[in-house]
């Protein structure tokens, strides 16, 4: 008997990545792609088509992550310095299936996964999503990024190795040859901190890092060789730095203020909240989890401003992409952020385009984030209508989870 060759979904409800259809929609996949989607009874299967019976489901395209770091578990914790060097390698195996079980289906790694990672995945010899690389994080000396500690000693968090350069840099000069030696290494694009962070113990997330003059020569670099610049950006005048020399997205963005909001709207930019990540230190400290104090107590501080600035960024029209910074949280966890961000005064149906079309879009991915003829046929099947019914509990209704048109979960 022959296998089939095409998928037919029957009587689900559909988000397209864009808005909800009205009724129940049947969608046709074949070769990978989206081949139509039409109004429930309107496809007849043929003898080579698998049907999936979608009656009281939602089928959305799959789930991209702007924000993961598949190498890192439990970031900030102390017990990492017991770990030995090739543990992140091992564990991030498990951390992409969790990742594509929980219906993410596409990632952007914002530093620690490396070319070997990606190739791994292309050639199939471990399971996961579709990986956008930064390889290395870049940082000023005694920045987010410098893995230097008061004790002397280097967090071994993301310790450099040869596929993943050191990202310290300093001056228009260092920074030039650090972007070019970071996209030698494979980045799809460029991470660099303009401001301190939460997990950084000596530093304070409202404080600015590189200069103007360093991010526009590491925008100009990414851009040359067709890439980009992310941002870890969390006080508003590093944000603005970032935005002002041509920074693609902001992650984070826990203060910003008007004139922020305004340079996200001016510069098409994007912000990527990761709401999730403070709120992950804190229950990870009240599980018992070796963390620095002055890690934990940011992480407190941070969390109230955090949801009014992506609240008030919202309210504004700011182009919203979802990002969860998986890796401080747990992986596979991932739908937790759509949660947080409908809970934070998005609408459902803004909240699941943040997870699909907005993010496809920030990713340079026009054929993900789709439910349109001939996009690729990464879904999710989620039970229940969601149109209806919302996203709570969203991460206990995944049903189904196929990538290119083969199932994968």
């Amino acid at each position: 008997m022959r296998e089939p060759t095409s998928t037919l979904f029957t009587d689900v409800v559909v988000f397209d990545g864009t808005d909800f259809h009205s009724g129940t929609r049947d969608v046709l996949v074949r070769e990978g792609r989206i081949e139509r989607v039409a109004s429930h009874g309107e496809i007849q299967a043929s003898q080579d088509t698998r049907t999936v019976n979608g009656s009281g489901h939602t089928l959305t395209p799959g789930f991209i992550d702007c924000h993961v770091h598949l190498t890192v578990s439990n970031a900030g914790s102390l017990a990492g310095f017991a770990e030995p060097f090739s543990t992140q390698f091992y564990r991030s195996v498990d951390n992409m299936r969790r990742t594509l079980d929980a219906g993410v289906t596409t990632v952007r790694d914002a530093g620690g996964a490396d070319a070997g990672l990606k190739h791994s995945l292309a050639t199939g010899l471990v399971r996961g999503p579709r990986v956008k690389l930064s390889v290395s994080i870049m940082s000023q000396t005694g920045g987010h990024g410098d893995s230097w500690l008061l004790s002397g000693a280097c967090s071994p968090m993301l310790a450099p190795h040869t596929g993943r350069p050191d990202g310290v840099a300093d001056g228009p000069d260092g920074v030039r040859r650090k972007a070019r030696e970071i996209l030698r290494a494979g980045a799809d694009q460029i991470k660099i901190c303009s401001t301190g962070g939460v997990l950084s113990p000596d530093d304070d997330p409202q404080h600015s890092q590189f200069g103007p003059d360093e991010i526009e020569v590491i925008v100009a670099e990414a851009r040359a060789q067709g890439a980009y610049v992310m941002s870890h950006a969390q006080g508003a005048p590093g944000i603005k730095n970032a935005l002002r020399a041509g920074a693609r997205s902001v992650e984070h963005g826990i203060f910003l203020d008007d004139e922020a909001i305004e340079l996200l709207l001016e510069n098409d930019a994007f912000l990527v909240p990761t709401l999730q990540a403070p709120l992950a230190v804190i229950t990870a400290h009240e599980a018992g989890v070796p963390m620095p104090p002055g890690v934990v107590e940011k992480a407190r501080r941070v969390a109230q401003a955090h949801s009014a600035s992506v609240a008030k960024a919202h309210d504004a029209g700011v182009k919203i992409a979802m990002g969860t910074d998986a890796g401080v949280g747990t992986h596979g966890e991932n739908l937790e952020e759509i949660e947080l961000m409908a809970a934070n005064g998005m609408s459902t149906a803004h909240a699941l385009r943040a997870a699909t079309s907005t993010a496809a879009q920030l990713i340079e991915e026009p054929c993900l984030g789709n439910l349109e003829r001939g996009a690729t046929a990464d879904l999710v099947l989620l039970q229940g209508d969601l149109h209806r019914e919302g996203v709570t509990q969203l991460r206990g209704r995944v049903r189904g989870v196929w990538q290119a048109g083969e199932r994968v979960r």
